[in-house]
């Protein structure tokens, strides 16, 4: 599918200071992890591959091809890089899923009787409730 070694090692990480509360602690520490991947340069995958990438991704991307991705759920730096590591792993490969080409069926004749059954009963219900025409 694609080599996960590769794609590791041509991920960039920063350390930025995590937003919210926390103390007196929070403005000293960098624990928010930014990962930023370039989906254009990437030799981990082929062309057809990128290309597949470059569209299910278009909304996530960057002008410039690169996909960023952060994470500041834990009060460690470390954790929360391997929080967004994996979900990046789960990103591609979530992306790269093929969906099944769906066949088309030919609706049974007795499936479209009863629809047709159940119309009238409701119309004839409907035409019952009204006063009786007088001529």
């Amino acid at each position: 599918m694609f080599n996960q070694e590769t794609l590791l090692q041509e991920l960039t990480f920063k350390a930025i200071r995590s937003s919210g509360s926390g103390g007196q602690h929070v403005n000293k520490v960098a624990s928010k992890v930014e990962l930023s991947f370039n989906v254009k340069d990437s030799l981990g995958f082929s062309d057809e591959q990128k290309t597949h990438l470059l569209e299910k991704l278009q909304n996530r991307l960057t002008k410039d091809g690169f996909l960023l991705m952060q994470c500041d759920e834990s009060r460690s730096q470390h954790k929360n890089k391997e929080l967004v590591i994996k979900r990046f792993l789960e990103l591609i490969r979530a992306s790269l899923v093929k969906p099944k080409k769906r066949i088309l069926t030919k609706i049974p004749k007795a499936v479209i009787k009863k629809r047709l059954k159940s119309k009238r009963h409701l119309s004839d219900k409907k035409a019952n409730r009204k006063p009786p025409g007088l001529l």
